[in-house]
């Protein structure tokens, strides 16, 4: 009898296990589920779609195999019935992106399971997915940057909002936060000493130092808040005193992109990539790179080499006599 447990559907909670799944591998589905959130602590968004995925194969298999999908079945399955899968998910109409995901799903519940001592399915290694174009990060260039910095509070409503953009702004160039982080930032965290610890993906803690600039930043914007904040009310709140969201601070980003002539790559992300790259050109060494943006892996950081790469070939383009011969 299985127990009462909750199953991942959509962006909602269920009861109710998947009904592609046989009476020994629901509860299974339901332990990868809480695997995902606990252990490796991914986005709810991440776990969402993970299930999903997951939930999408076992009703293919229902079909595929004439029945709900125990842990016999799941352990026989071949390379074959894997690859009728992914030719079945391309006929439904998933783009590359969405195709590699669900890959990454099938593998990491497979990966579960096995590790959990419950099967080991060897076919699954031969399973790849669609390669997906190498994306490199667009940052500013260093005078973009600072004017982006600069000028957020001139096209704010109120003067106080202004201060509050310029802050947040300096936090994502200055510190090389992601928004969320940001935003994440309760108001117990200022006044800023000369490291500041961040909570970033994954629930893992970084210290970013804290320039001087930055700090001063956020403290005249909490000089100027109207909302008298407790230490664990947000850092950085909206026009009505709620946490800011980060549509907003992304919409901000869209004017000022108007207002300075910007390319569309100019969001807010693309401060911290700028952030990243600037350092990069100053002599930064990949590794301290990595520890200050939070990323778990070094090859993430080495994109920033390309972007670094790519502009010293324009600048040669640009300035050798011989290449402009």
């Amino acid at each position: 009898m299985l127990m009462a447990v909750k199953y991942q559907l959509g962006d909602r909670l269920t009861d109710t296990p998947p009904q592609s799944a046989a009476a020994d591998a629901a509860p299974q589905y339901a332990g990868w589920l809480a695997h995902l959130s606990h252990a490796r602590r991914l986005s709810p968004h991440t776990v969402a779609a993970y299930g999903r995925d997951v939930r999408d194969f076992l009703a293919f298999l229902q079909a595929h195999l004439g029945g709900a999908a125990g842990l016999a079945e799941l352990r026989g399955l071949q390379i074959s019935d894997f690859r009728a899968w992914l030719a079945q998910r391309r006929t439904d109409g998933l783009n590359s992106a969405s195709l590699a995901r669900a890959v990454s799903a099938v593998r990491s519940f497979f990966r579960y399971l096995h590790k959990a001592g419950v099967l080991e399915n060897t076919a699954i290694s031969g399973l790849r997915g669609p390669k997906l174009p190498h994306g490199v990060p667009k940052p500013l260039s260093e005078t973009g940057a600072l004017r982006v910095v600069a000028d957020a509070g001139d096209l704010a409503a109120e003067p106080w909002i202004g201060l509050r953009d310029v802050a947040v702004l300096s936090l994502l160039y200055g510190c090389g936060l992601r928004v969320s982080e940001a935003l994440g930032l309760n108001r117990s965290a200022a006044p800023f000493g000369d490291t500041l610890r961040i909570l970033g993906k994954g629930g893992k803690e970084r210290l970013t130092p804290v320039l001087p600039v930055v700090a001063e930043a956020v403290q005249a914007y909490l000089a100027h808040c109207p909302y008298k904040l407790a230490a664990s009310d947000p850092l950085f709140v909206g026009a009505r005193g709620k946490r800011l969201s980060p549509r907003i601070v992304q919409l901000g980003m869209q004017r000022l992109r108007g207002a300075l002539d910007l390319p569309d790559s100019a969001t807010p992300h693309a401060l911290r990539h700028s952030f990243a790259t600037h350092l990069l050109s100053a002599g930064g060494d990949l590794r301290t790179i990595q520890e200050l943006l939070g990323h778990a892996s070094l090859t993430s950081t080495q994109r920033y080499t390309e972007v670094d790469a790519a502009r010293l070939l324009d600048v040669y383009g640009a300035a050798h006599p011989r290449a402009r011969g």
